[in-house]
């Protein structure tokens, strides 16, 4: 299998390898000395959307030069363009949407047909293709079986699937269906599950993570999973990953506060700071909002970790609005800012304005805004430099075994820079173990420490 996209997309994949291999299937990592290949698809973005067809024309290549026999093709990109992809690509076997996720077993056998007119689907502009149409409604639970594809020490944990806001620049309410949130005595017991299995980091996912509950009615819902959840025996780490601006209460600042085992680490996805812009997103809320949410954090969880992600170059956006932008990020000084540039998606809303924004202009202001970034980063890395931190393992740098690469609490894996220990006998430290360490320098965004102590042994 080959997983594509957000740790979302993983998890899905990882229910799919589960159920594969429950079945009596042999898992290869090699494409070559497979009998069936699975892609499962990103389609956020036009790079994700060309990223997944690249991956599925190499694996239509195993059907003529190796042992493949059926290809199957998952996720969002399947959801969104499924008859294309079968008429495009007619290697494909079998084509599965982000709420068929159970059908990859009968599919692997052969028994989904290519004419899959039976089930329901959307176009990517939400009119109906055949069938039934209606959104996608599947999410697994704690008896779902998965085969985790993270290293041994951390493991994704979705507790909603699926989005009810309108974002302008936004596919996955049509791709993933309406929020749903999941029971919290199966997320519970999922991640005692999880802990016994080795997990020390669980990472807490979906498409809003702060409006857990609220679909069904359960107000406070997710400070209260987050109490039960510290509770849970092995862990070590516990992180929320995508919250929302409007979503995020008190409670949930406070539980953060309050509970040894919640990472002091707040994914918050602002997008722009311009209100012009911010209404043309269809996004809520306003700049001076923004900056006293931000600032409510940071006094209800004292030395909190802000994380967020703008899109540079949407429809109307003027030179005012992207210094406006970079103005607020100078202010509000970010520990971790992600740039993306608007890629104008069909079946959006913003897909009816004019991509009135060049490329070269959007890439100069996601280049203006990086910049700005690394210099805040610098300044707060030299501060860092000469303090103690108790940081995890993850395992040896990919260009040296000497050297292993690390995370703070503030640090989140895949999307966050690292900790490189140096002066330390590797053999002598494992992935998953924490650690203290000193932090004695810095390389671009990533600190570079060396061990004190060992805080835990696993």
């Amino acid at each position: 299998m080959i997983s594509l996209g957000c740790p979302k997309n993983l998890v899905d994949s990882e229910v799919m390898l589960g159920l594969a291999q429950e079945a009596g299937h042999q898992l290869t990592r090699e494409a070559a000395d497979a009998d069936v290949l699975v892609v499962n698809t990103c389609a956020f973005i036009d790079k994700a959307k060309q990223e997944s067809v690249d991956a599925i024309l190499e694996m239509a290549g195993h059907k003529t030069t190796g042992r493949c026999r059926t290809l199957i093709v998952t996720g969002c990109l399947a959801e969104r363009y499924r008859d294309e992809l079968r008429e495009q690509i007619p290697e494909i076997d079998a084509v599965l949407g982000t709420g068929e996720v159970p059908e990859i077993v009968r599919a692997i056998g052969g028994a989904v047909a290519r004419d899959q007119s039976h089930l329901p689907l959307l176009r990517a502009n939400g009119t109906a293709v055949t069938g039934v149409a209606r959104l996608p409604t599947y999410i697994y639970d704690a008896d779902t079986p998965r085969l985790l594809a993270t290293p041994r020490h951390y493991a994704y944990l979705k507790i909603a699937e699926g989005c009810d806001y309108a974002c302008a620049f936004c596919i996955i309410p049509t791709l993933r269906g309406n929020y749903r949130s999941r029971p919290a005595d199966s997320i519970v017991r999922e991640a005692r599950t999880l802990a016994e299995r080795g997990v020390k980091e669980l990472l807490l996912i979906s498409q809003d993570t702060s409006f857990y509950g609220v679909d069904r009615g359960e107000r406070g819902a997710l400070a209260r999973l987050l109490r039960e959840l510290d509770r849970v025996d092995g862990l070590e780490w516990i992180r929320m990953l995508y919250l929302y601006p409007t979503t995020i209460g008190d409670d949930v600042l406070d539980a953060m506060a309050e509970c040894r085992k919640v990472c002091s680490y707040v994914d918050l996805p602002l997008q722009h700071a311009s209100d012009a812009v911010l209404k043309r997103m269809k996004r809520p809320g306003t700049r001076a909002g923004y900056a006293r949410l931000l600032e409510r954090i940071r006094t209800r969880v004292p030395g909190v970790t802000l994380r967020t992600t703008f899109i540079a170059g949407f429809p109307g956006e003027t030179e005012a609005d992207a210094a406006e932008l970079r103005d607020f990020v100078s202010a509000v000084a970010f520990d971790h800012v992600g740039v993306f540039t608007y890629s104008h998606e069909e079946g959006t809303s913003a897909h009816g304005l004019a991509d009135d924004v060049p490329a070269k202009v959007k890439k100069q202001r996601q280049s203006q805004l990086m910049s700005l970034q690394k210099r805040i980063v610098t300044r707060a890395q030299r501060q860092r430099v000469g303090r103690t931190a108790r940081v995890v393992i993850d395992g040896p740098a990919i260009d040296s075994d000497l050297v292993l690469r690390a995370r703070l609490e503030g640090q989140a894996p895949d999307i966050d820079p690292l900790v490189y220990l140096t002066e330390c006998d590797p053999s002598g430290l494992t992935p998953g173990q924490f650690i203290d360490a000193e932090i004695v320098g810095s390389r671009n965004y990533d600190l570079v420490a060396r061990p004190l102590s060992v805080a835990q042994r696993v």
